[in-house]
């Protein structure tokens, strides 16, 4: 409905009503006016009214919504179920072309507006997340490891004769496989053991440098978010590192973006020395489907690059997700949540460090891993060699989803390098343990309700193993 539209309803209905329904749409249209002009999340969130306007808005933009559109080429925008039109807003031309993701289509001017709205909310999210100098960053409709592979392939055209990517080990399959992919040779760099914590072995990465030769290195791929006892690498150093060696630096920031400790690292590492590229999940981080994820870096052209990396078009939906997300959410329902999950991390320390006392474990000491948690599982180990792993077991059926149980000696292959210690980050982490994390959304009933059920699991195990002791000096 335009002005002039509400002047002739003016000849059906009062006109006073007419002017007022008038004014309820204005306010509507002032919303979506503000993000055109500003592109940056909303302080406050929109209503669903209001985000199902825009998106309507957006599809009759697209010519398969135009009225008397006549196609005759091989990508029309035609879809068969109409259920499924419904499920993506009748947005269905996806985003970009065939030799860029980020660029317009002629005959999607609402798919590409959406495209270009979702990149400059999320931009202005990063910033907002603590990353106050990041340039530039776009959504790709991947997740973080392929997304990682995309960064990779890209810079292998700026260092053609490189073989070689510097690792500090992390126990994630897909951030190894994104590497190998990618086509080159990860060399992995073992952590050191700090009390309870895993490190970044700074003078381990420099001596791999010298070894291989700048030239040969592709970059340095480093982790923010991680599983407990391992913490985020020490980017600054490493970002240092890599800028003495004119060496680039890509960063898995999976799930960092919800801890300002991890975002402040990725700051830092920029401001002293170089960080390439950061990639981050779109699910973990906001709440989505799993299927998208962010690249971002301090360099617009560099991230544009990698853009141009990326063939063919690619689905619109992870873009369509996080936007309607930020939207309902606003930058202020989005800051509430970073700090309900902050304050729902020392809840769970609380507890988890309660518990572990009660069963003569330990809440293991790993302060600069601001997400996840772990506690040693060293007696269940002593007497019993698989009740570590009946443990992880039990706590699956009883929906703990998300607890990850760590036993020693565990071994992986994976595309051909074995990993001893796998899921510990480490080749002989001192003893057993089980994580648990407090990731952005997570609710002090689920905190409850875990340990509960941990504890009943504890104390389970603990007479099962009583029981068949006793029955074997009977026997």
């Amino acid at each position: 409905m335009n002005g002039e539209n509400f002047t002739l309803s003016e000849k059906l209905v009062s006109p006073s009503y007419v002017r007022q329904a008038s004014q309820a749409r204005r306010s509507h249209e002032l919303l979506i006016r503000q993000l055109l002009e500003q592109g940056k999340c909303p302080e406050e969130g929109w209503s669903e009214s209001t985000i199902e306007l825009f998106l309507n808005e957006l599809a009759v933009m697209d010519s398969n919504n135009f009225l008397g559109n006549c196609g005759v080429g091989e990508r029309e925008g035609r879809v068969a179920s109409s259920l499924v039109a419904r499920r993506h807003y009748r947005l269905i031309h996806g985003i970009g072309r065939s030799g860029d993701i980020a660029a317009v289509q002629p005959k999607a001017a609402g798919s590409s507006l959406l495209n270009k709205l979702t990149n400059s909310v999320v931009l202005d999210i990063l910033k907002l997340s603590g990353v106050r100098s990041v340039a530039s960053c776009f959504v790709v409709p991947m997740a973080t490891g392929m997304s990682l592979t995309l960064c990779f392939l890209t810079l292998r055209h700026r260092r053609p004769q490189a073989r070689f990517i510097i690792w500090p080990r992390i126990d994630q399959k897909s951030c190894f496989k994104a590497m190998i992919t990618a086509g080159f040779e990860p060399v992995v760099v073992e952590n050191v053991l700090e009390g309870d914590e895993l490190r970044t072995d700074l003078e381990a990465v420099e001596r791999k440098i010298e070894e291989l030769g700048a030239e040969n290195i592709l970059c340095v791929h480093s982790t923010t978010s991680c599983f407990a006892p391992r913490v985020p690498d020490r980017l600054e150093e490493l970002a240092t590192v890599c800028a003495k060696y004119n060496i680039p630096h890509i960063v898995n920031n999976a799930y960092g973006v919800q801890s300002s400790k991890c975002m402040h690292l990725i700051q830092q590492g920029a401001r002293v020395g170089r960080i390439d590229a950061f990639v981050q999940s779109l699910d973990k981080n906001f709440m989505v489907p799993v299927g998208g994820a962010i690249i971002a870096g301090f360099d617009e052209s560099f991230i544009q690059e990698i853009s141009k990396m990326y063939p063919g078009r690619a689905s619109a939906s992870p873009s369509l997700d996080v936007l309607i997300t930020l939207l309902t959410l606003g930058a202020s329902g989005y800051k509430k949540l970073l700090s309900e999950r902050k304050e729902i991390y020392s809840y769970l320390a609380q507890e988890l460090k309660s518990l572990a006392s009660a069963h003569g474990e330990k809440l293991l000491h790993t302060p600069h891993n601001p997400i996840s948690l772990a506690m040693s599982l060293d007696g269940l180990q002593a007497e019993s060699d698989k009740a570590v792993t009946q443990l992880g077991s039990m706590l699956f059926t009883r929906q703990v989803s998300g607890a990850r149980v760590i036993p020693l000696g565990k071994e992986q292959t994976i595309s051909g390098h074995t990993f001893r210690g796998f899921m510990s980050h480490s080749e002989a982490y001192p003893c057993p343990y089980l994580n648990a994390a407090s990731a952005v959304g997570i609710t002090r009933e689920d905190v409850t309700q875990c340990i509960r059920r941990l504890d009943k699991c504890l104390k389970t195990l603990r007479k099962d193993v009583i029981f068949s002791l006793i029955k074997g000096i009977e026997d």
